[in-house]
């Protein structure tokens, strides 16, 4: 599928020119050979004037002369034939030049004055034949004068070579031309392309609105969408960031109060529950931060390598699990990138690491290839894996995968969120390593291998 609008255009403009071309390319031919007819009847006309110019009608005989006015007819190797014959179709008298000629061609004396047609001799040669019909002195004669087509046919494939050389011209100087006009009428829509570049790097806010009537509605509508989500995205960030304040305070009396009560022994059951509860508290009110502040897209995201931000996160769990002494891995190209957020990603992949860790037996893997405009991105460990029949329900808000394993449950679910501002997806399978596998999608950084 031709995805270029100015290639679209072109392709399109240029079947229109070829095909007008080549309609108009018989046409002109025809055209031509009615004009060359229309040439050799007027000079086969003249050269029969001149014929009946020189014949004379005494007592019902025809007299000519030894040599007539127009050489042609006297030389033997002329290509000018001249014939006289009567009503009875018998040749009365033929040119010196047509001597050793045997045109196969008897008249019509069908009442028509003159008339032009084609005849050939014994070898194939073909004539050019113009047939007058006279009346000298009561004796009724047609005149003939004859001229090989071959001529004119050099003169045809001549005029048809140096048409179809102009119509080549023609034809490349009017794509050129196309091409200098596409390329200034799609000027517009390749500045709204470098303008979104820009919006996509975080260069700038809004589109230009001083473009083409065509396209001014668009631009309008893409800038009030792009105002609107910024203004709801600050609105909605500074909201929770309200509530996480006026959260943070009650939530150090709460844990201080489960510090202080962790020395009595028989409230350890309540002092437990209280710590859960404010665990799940915080986790929730950083997962509603972190989607605050992330921006819903790949459209307004940036160029973030991968290779560096997951060293980041391995370093950071191989301390939390100094315990386990895990060997991670990192199996992809260094110069991969994905098109988004670092804090996105940074939630992302520390939940889907860390609950790798959390579970594996040794070892955590990561892999990634290149799958069109998206990489593939596998997270592995060695660890007892998840049964298919939970796979769907480990992914939804509250469920953990493994109930011997601290945790509120929530960790996949926003990764699973993360990745669906990004219309990418995230699948759970059976890793070689035998435990599991979390496979997701993102949208690959443009350039970028």
């Amino acid at each position: 599928m031709i995805r270029s609008l100015r290639l679209r255009l072109l392709l399109g403009a240029s079947l229109l020119v070829l095909c007008s071309l080549l309609l108009m390319l018989p046409a002109m031919r025809e055209a031509f050979d009615r004009a060359v007819e229309n040439f050799v009847a007027a000079r086969l006309a003249a050269d029969a004037n001149t014929l009946i110019a020189a014949a004379q009608v005494h007592n019902g005989q025809l007299q000519m002369p030894q040599r007539l006015a127009d050489d042609a007819f006297n030389q033997p190797q002329s290509r000018l034939l001249g014939y006289l014959y009567d009503a009875a179709d018998r040749q009365l008298w033929r040119s010196a030049s047509a001597s050793d000629e045997r045109p196969l061609y008897q008249p019509q004396f069908d009442g028509q004055p003159h008339s032009l047609a084609r005849a050939q001799d014994s070898a194939g040669q073909q004539y050019f034949v113009y047939d007058s019909e006279i009346t000298l002195n009561g004796l009724g004669l047609s005149v003939v004068t004859m001229q090989p087509v071959d001529d004119f046919e050099r003169l045809q494939s001549a005029f048809m070579r140096q048409l179809g050389l102009w119509l080549g011209g023609i034809l490349l100087t009017l794509l050129s031309l196309l091409w200098l006009g596409l390329n200034w009428l799609l000027r517009p829509l390749g500045r709204l392309r470098q303008q979104l570049d820009e919006i996509e790097a975080g260069q700038r806010d809004l589109l230009d609105e001083d473009v083409p009537n065509e396209i001014q509605r668009l631009t309008h509508s893409l800038n009030r969408l792009l105002s609107h989500e910024r203004l709801q995205r600050e609105r909605y960030r500074d909201t929770l960031g309200d509530l996480a304040h006026s959260l943070k305070t009650p939530l150090t009396v709460l844990q201080g109060v489960t510090d202080g009560l962790r020395r009595h022994p028989e409230q350890s059951e309540q002092v437990a529950t209280m710590q859960a509860q404010i665990g799940r508290m915080s986790q929730q009110i950083d997962y509603q931060l972190q989607r605050a502040s992330q921006r819903h897209g790949a459209l307004l995201g940036h160029s973030v390598p991968l290779q560096p931000l997951l060293q980041a996160l391995l370093a950071t769990l191989d301390k939390v699990y100094a315990d386990k002494r895990v060997q991670a891995q990192l199996l992809f190209n260094p110069d991969f990138c994905v098109q988004a957020e670092d804090a996105a990603l940074l939630e992302l992949f520390g939940n889907l690491l860390e609950n790798a860790y959390r579970l594996c037996l040794h070892r955590v893997q990561v892999s990634a290839e290149v799958e069109g405009d998206w990489l593939q991105i596998n997270i592995d460990d060695d660890g007892p894996g998840i049964p298919k029949p939970r796979r769907a329900l480990v992914l939804q808000r509250g469920i953990r995968s493994d109930s011997r394993h601290p945790g509120q449950g929530i960790g996949l679910a926003v990764a699973q969120d993360i990745l669906e501002g990004y219309q990418g997806e995230l699948q759970i399978g059976d890793s070689a390593l035998g435990g599991a596998r979390f496979s997701l999608r993102l949208p690959r950084a443009s350039g970028k291998s």
